[in-house]
């Protein structure tokens, strides 16, 4: 599969030739001419890199990386911003709203290309650790769940015991198939419990649509 990268670029031909040079080297390339159509972009692609010109009208390239960069998101997606300014003071600006990287134009093709593969490497790795974080969270939910269901089971076990101890033989017979029902139910709960406790890795099934649910075997 190919890295998506969104140019956004209001000139038309500096917006072609990035678009070229990106398509020939096996990219996904969609573009915008000012950071709303990004936005408007965005709802349906999402990129590794964006490439963005800082002056642009309706909304240049530093306003749309102030806006993604505050978007869980795309707050990850490493964003170039194309510029002119060259100053100290130009890059502290951008810095300070998240861009990732400067370029000053005109664009020397291959120190571009070279600072999307950067980008996308470090989009990676920062996808990895996002999920290792988030296994890492799940696995502590899971385990935590498990101990604080095992203790209100034990109790509910205990008290069945005691029930069916203290009922006439008579009544018990009568009764003998919801205790077993109950007793096959609160056996299904103990081994999902201790599956629970002891789950190894984070992985996720459909339960519905929309939502997901911890697979434990």
């Amino acid at each position: 599969m190919k890295d998506k990268i969104l140019i956004v670029e209001d000139e038309k031909d500096t917006r072609f030739i990035l678009e070229k040079l990106l398509s020939r080297n096996n990219y996904e390339v969609v573009t915008a001419v000012n950071g709303e159509e990004a936005l408007e972009v965005l709802k349906t692609f999402s990129p590794k890199v964006i490439v963005a010109d800082w002056t642009m009208p309706v909304m240049d390239g530093l306003s749309l990386c102030n806006v993604l960069k505050g978007d869980p998101k795309h707050k990850l997606t490493y964003f170039i911003i194309l510029t002119a300014r060259s100053s100290l003071r130009d890059r502290i600006m951008g810095l300070d709203v998240g861009a990732d990287d400067f370029l000053v134009k005109p664009v020397e093709n291959q120190e571009l290309l070279a600072r999307i593969r950067s980008g996308i490497r470090i989009y990676n790795l920062q996808n990895e650790l996002k999920n290792i974080e988030h296994s890492k969270a799940v696995l502590e939910m899971a385990a935590t769940i498990g101990h604080k269901i095992n203790n209100p089971l034990s109790s509910l076990l205990l008290s069945l015991k005691n029930i069916e101890n203290e009922i006439l033989p008579t009544e018990k017979e009568k009764l003998q198939e919801d205790f077993s029902t109950i007793n096959e139910s609160i056996e299904r709960i103990r081994k999902f419990v201790e599956e629970l406790i002891h789950l190894k890795s984070a992985e996720t099934e459909d339960y519905t649509s929309d939502q997901k649910m911890i697979r434990t075997n």
